[in-house]
């Protein structure tokens, strides 16, 4: 049985729905805040409400207890895999587009890691739970390459301590609307549940409690195509690992994704290249990961070469 979370806070607008007033103040989705409102799990000044629907006060201390999720345990299937390394300790495998890391609502099965159960025979860390086995960093469903995952408890702990000091290697391929400037720079800014979609992730204000720093490096690689560019091709570096990074941090500075169903929308030069080819997911590929072997102490370093599917929305692109 997992630990329960306590959420707290302090409530900002007053006079608005308490459900929509504590899903602006935390990352839980309303309906989730519904829930726990009706399960008790939720104070307001020290007092229990269960009220969704009552009136939030400005300035108000919240305190919300998140009981554990109880996890479903992932099966093994047998899923094709890419396997770039693997030891006793880790393995690396180069995801494809449009498979989903770990089972989640919505995807219980056809994952990673059910691929992984079975490839290692039940061999992963367990330190992420039973549904996230040996999970120690993820990539969206939609995009492609290169994940290492922990086989033994050490080895997610050694590999988690480099992440959280952020001396994991990692560089992604982004085919971007429009073409940077400056041709290379810094996005810094806290990525967190955006306020106004809560499918959405979003650069938050500085000064906001909300969210978790985020550090992207961007440099511009080519321009397509280069006589009277309408996209680019851009190489991002990771400092941090946030949900949707590279995504929110480009479309932030007006350069989103090319195919982003969330982030941004192509330009009417794009648009039909896009169409023909009916590429429907982000032009991002996760394409060098380095580190440390947690468990040895060599230096590893993995590149996976750009997926077909990209490099053919490359070649048109250059011949606009």
């Amino acid at each position: 049985m997992g630990r329960k979370n306590l959420i707290e806070g302090i409530l900002g607008e007053g006079g608005i729905r308490l459900d929509k007033a504590l899903a602006d103040a935390t990352e839980l989705s309303r309906e989730r805040i519904k829930a726990l409102l009706a399960s008790g799990h939720v104070t307001l000044d020290g007092r229990p409400i269960t009220n969704a629907s009552a009136k939030s006060l400005e300035g108000a201390q919240f305190a919300i207890e998140v009981p554990p999720a109880a996890e479903a345990e992932a099966k093994p299937q047998d899923i094709p895999l890419n396997v770039v390394f693997e030891d006793a300790h880790l393995i690396v495998v180069d995801k494809p587009a449009g498979l989903v890391v770990h089972p989640a609502a919505g995807n219980p099965d056809g994952t990673l890691v059910n691929a992984l159960l079975h490839h290692c025979d039940g061999s992963l860390s367990g330190i992420g739970g039973v549904a996230r086995p040996g999970i120690v960093h993820r990539i969206d469903k939609d995009t492609s390459g290169l994940l290492v995952v922990a086989k033994s408890d050490a080895a997610h702990e050694g590999l988690a301590r480099q992440f959280a000091d952020h001396s994991i290697e990692r560089t992604y391929f982004a085919i971007v609307n429009g073409v940077p400037v400056p041709q290379s720079g810094v996005v810094s800014g806290r990525i967190g549940r955006s306020a106004a979609n809560r499918k959405k992730m979003a650069v938050l204000d500085d000064a906001a409690a909300r969210g978790k720093h985020a550090v992207t490096h961007y440099s511009l690689l080519e321009t397509l195509p280069p006589h009277a560019p309408a996209a680019s091709l851009v190489e991002c570096r990771l400092e941090t690992g946030r949900t949707h990074q590279v995504r929110v941090h480009m479309a932030s500075i007006g350069h989103a994704l090319l195919g982003d169903p969330l982030y941004g929308r192509a330009n009417s030069r794009i648009r039909p290249v896009l169409s023909r080819l009916s590429f429907a997911r982000q032009a991002l590929h996760a394409a060098t990961l380095g580190f440390t072997h947690p468990i040895s102490g060599e230096t590893l370093r993995f590149r996976s070469e750009m997926p077909s599917d990209m490099r053919e929305l490359l070649a048109i692109l250059r011949c606009l």
